[in-house]
């Protein structure tokens, strides 16, 4: 069974920085590429990165370009979001997803503080 461990949100000043840890098991993590995915209130969840499997990849979402930074360390099952010049609209709780697993973490809340 997979099991994704999100972590990391708290409150945060708008400008301020946090990273996001996702740790992963029941998979073989290095053979699935990941994403971190968003759901604010009132709102559908919706993709907010995504990297390959070996990490060489990324894409993002328009609304964190330039500010946002997926990572992978395959050698510890953990997914990685560096979130950096945070704004108001990037209130959220933030998961993790494998490509193929229907499995969601717990979520990690990020909460702008203003």
């Amino acid at each position: 069974q997979v099991q994704l461990v999100d972590s990391g949100g708290g409150l945060v000043q708008p400008g301020g920085s946090l990273r996001l840890s996702c740790t992963a098991s029941g998979l073989t993590f290095s053979n699935y590429a990941m994403s971190w995915y968003r759901q604010s209130p009132g709102k559908e969840r919706e993709l907010v990165a995504a990297v390959t499997s070996g990490g060489a990849v990324t894409n993002y979402a328009d609304s964190v370009k330039g500010r946002f930074t997926i990572s992978r360390d395959n050698a510890k099952n953990t997914l990685y979001l560096q979130m950096n010049s945070l704004k108001p609209n990037d209130t959220a709780v933030y998961y993790c997803k494998a490509l193929g697993w229907n499995s969601w973490g717990q979520g990690t809340q990020v909460t702008d503080s203003s």
